[in-house]
């Protein structure tokens, strides 16, 4: 069995999130043996959008797929990046003028082709198309040209998320969730073959309420004064899940959920030095 290695990383927050990331992923690559790393970016850049600079300093840290939700268009900057790269996707249920490209293809570093693609849920959101048929119009454009594919279910009720989850099983490689910042414990593989997790949780600064700061979200609750929700600092953590996939089937053999602190990203780099030191 032929079998790749895939890590998604759960909404990425502010500097802390990046810090983590930049500190932990290339270690993790080495370690894990992962041929591919999707990340969702859309809070990367000072807690909401994506900017050139932030985009950057994930790829040099190992992140080879972005996907995005509906922070999507935040930072003009991503504009440019659309021009710039083809491993960034916007929402595939975004009306079809939208900016960006709907799925991304890539090669694993074992090298299996891989489509990635995002779709946000309905349930207490702003209103967009429906996310089963845009999920099946992005499988036909696909057809055979990747036999792994990863789909990013950016929604806010666990219910959207888990029933697309079973729409699309044993048609998807993986259907992970992403939005609500708050991991759950429900990985599994699906009867058909497609890995599943409701929500893979953020990474970021878990001293927060979902990654700000929250004496900011607790005073405007107590007050009703707006304030500005500044991104909080402090426990930082990379979330997200690992899935192995057979890339002749398309199918999942295993997933664990990831939580790496910054206790643990200070093990890894001191483990990495130390094996280098004695080579």
């Amino acid at each position: 069995m032929n079998i790749t290695k895939i890590l998604f990383i759960g909404d990425v927050v502010g500097s802390p999130g990046r810090r983590i990331v930049s500190r932990a992923l290339p270690r993790l690559i080495r370690r894990w043996d992962l041929g591919l790393v999707v990340c969702n970016a859309e809070n990367a850049a000072g807690g909401s959008g994506l900017t050139a600079k932030c985009h950057e300093e994930l790829v040099l840290a190992g992140v080879d797929v972005f996907t995005m939700g509906d922070h999507i268009y935040r930072k003009d900057e991503i504009f440019n990046l659309f021009e710039k790269t083809d491993r960034l996707c916007r929402p595939a249920n975004y009306p079809p003028d939208s900016p960006g490209a709907e799925v991304a293809i890539a090669q694993t570093r074992d090298g299996a082709t891989v489509a990635v693609f995002t779709v946000l849920g309905r349930t207490f959101m702003k209103p967009v198309d429906c996310p089963f048929r845009a999920a099946d119009r992005v499988l036909d454009r696909i057809g055979g040209s990747a036999r792994v594919v990863l789909v990013d279910v950016h929604a806010e009720a666990t219910s959207d998320k888990q029933l697309l989850g079973r729409y699309l099983d044993g048609r998807v490689s993986a259907v992970f969730g992403t939005h609500t910042h708050v991991a759950t414990a429900d990985e599994q593989i699906l009867p058909n073959g497609t890995a599943y997790q409701t929500d893979v949780g953020m990474t970021g600064p878990y001293d927060s309420i979902i990654g700000r700061r929250y004496d900011r979200v607790l005073a405007a609750t107590l007050t009703h004064q707006p304030h500005y929700f500044d991104v909080a600092t402090g426990d930082a953590k990379l979330c997200g899940a690992v899935v192995e996939v057979d890339v002749v089937t398309g199918k999942a053999v295993a997933v664990r959920r990831v939580a790496i602190d910054e206790e643990e990203a200070r093990k890894l780099a001191t483990d990495a030095d130390s094996q280098t030191s004695t080579r």
